[in-house]
């Protein structure tokens, strides 16, 4: 007889023979731009904690004020007897931090997007979605069955061209609800979706808009409230969704709106109504950072600082990039296995850059992800750049 998860163990040899095996390596230390690796310390490029909050000593002394008043999980999902002030206060900061009627947490980016997603579409519903959408998105798009349109990335004359057809279509087939969906922030390209032709083709189009804030908030924006600040369009767009678990050093995720929408995401939002309700610290965590995040505009500035540092001194090395002012500096190799040869390479030489390979990103576009932090120094960024020249006869 033959073991039936023998068919599993073919797949996993074929991922191999594809070099697109993947394996976790463990950081020894605190969220630091230095960590601990292999018994050594390491220059960590690859994190998304933008701005190095997840060790503040603040959100550290907010978790343990509030572990000690309401213990370390909740017990329940928040429609049964998970539901507490943590939470709530939570909802209200980010609501008044994103100027929207309301919002509501839940358990990750990930969680969200398949959540909010799958609730507001259904088979009545087009989806009109950038190809580069992160995966959660996709994936909420598959449960919610609805019609989809992937346009491509960033192309504004294709999505008009495609709200347009669905208008002019028979009315036996017409959907009731459009749904514009994007990153704000792509999170393997580190570029920048154009908000404000979108919300226009909405209004337009009589379409929902919603977008994914998960790496603009806390980082862009005249107070870090995200791309939708920095584009002028935040009152037009109907969901803001976004992560507290990047920039805010925490961990979890929202959607911010009208009231209108959190009470029906409230009822009709799976993963929200089904998960345990996030840890009450984790809620007072998050808080707290975005307190911090409108109280030191300093971090932001500084972060912008290293962004323009790292990318001009990328570019005087021969790399060609994006003037996008995010953190996420893509180096794009092609190849997935020499991608993870340079990303060993720069590791044997004290830097620690993640490479990015397929599924996460398109066939022969694999390529080493590079993010910056507030917390990188000059002399650190130096060391990168130093090491990426001698590297950069391979790459090129």
């Amino acid at each position: 007889m033959t073991d039936p998860l023998d068919i599993l163990s073919e797949e996993l040899k074929k991922i191999k023979s594809n070099k697109l095996f993947r394996s976790m390596r463990t950081i020894g230390s605190m969220q630091k731009p230095v960590v601990r690796m292999d018994g050594r310390d390491i220059i960590l490029m690859c994190s998304n904690n933008y701005l190095s909050l997840a060790n503040h000593p603040d959100l550290m002394k907010t978790a343990t004020s509030a572990i000690e008043e309401f213990g370390v999980a909740a017990g329940a999902s928040r429609l049964v007897s998970g539901n507490m002030p943590p939470h709530e206060q939570l909802e209200h900061d980010i609501a008044a931090f994103k100027n929207t009627e309301s919002a509501l947490v839940f358990n990750s980016g990930y969680h969200a997007n398949v959540g909010i997603i799958s609730a507001i579409a259904g088979k009545d519903t087009a989806i009109v979605s950038d190809e580069l959408n992160h995966a959660s998105i996709i994936d909420g798009i598959r449960l919610s069955k609805a019609r989809v349109y992937v346009y491509k990335h960033r192309d504004v004359t294709m999505v008009e061209d495609i709200l347009k057809s669905i208008d002019t279509g028979s009315n036996e087939h017409k959907p009731k609800k459009k749904l514009i969906v994007t990153d704000s922030v792509f999170s393997m390209d580190g570029d920048i979706a154009p908000l404000k032709e979108l919300v226009m083709l909405a209004e337009k189009y009589n379409a929902i808009i919603m977008i994914d804030e998960a790496h603009a908030t806390g980082v862009l924006g005249e107070t870090g409230r995200g791309a939708a600040e920095m584009l002028g369009v935040s009152h037009r767009i109907h969901i803001q969704m976004g992560t507290l678990g990047k920039a805010l050093g925490s961990f979890g995720a929202y959607a911010a709106g009208s009231k209108l929408l959190v009470e029906y995401f409230t009822n009709k939002a799976r993963p929200f109504i089904f998960s345990t309700a996030l840890p009450p610290a984790v809620c007072a965590v998050s808080s707290k950072a975005i307190e911090l995040v409108q109280k030191h505009p300093e971090l932001r500035r500084k972060l912008r600082d290293n962004i323009n540092f790292l990318r001009n001194g990328l570019k005087s090395i021969g790399f060609t990039m994006s003037d996008d002012p995010t953190p996420i500096i893509p180096v794009i190799i092609g190849d997935a296995d020499k991608t993870m040869r340079l990303s060993s390479m720069l590791f044997e030489r004290g830097i620690f850059v993640s490479g990015i390979r397929p599924p996460s990103v398109p066939e022969g576009t694999s390529r080493l992800r590079m993010t910056v932090t507030a917390a990188h120094t000059q002399p650190m960024l130096e060391k990168v750049l130093e090491a990426m020249k001698q590297i950069s006869k391979i790459i090129q």
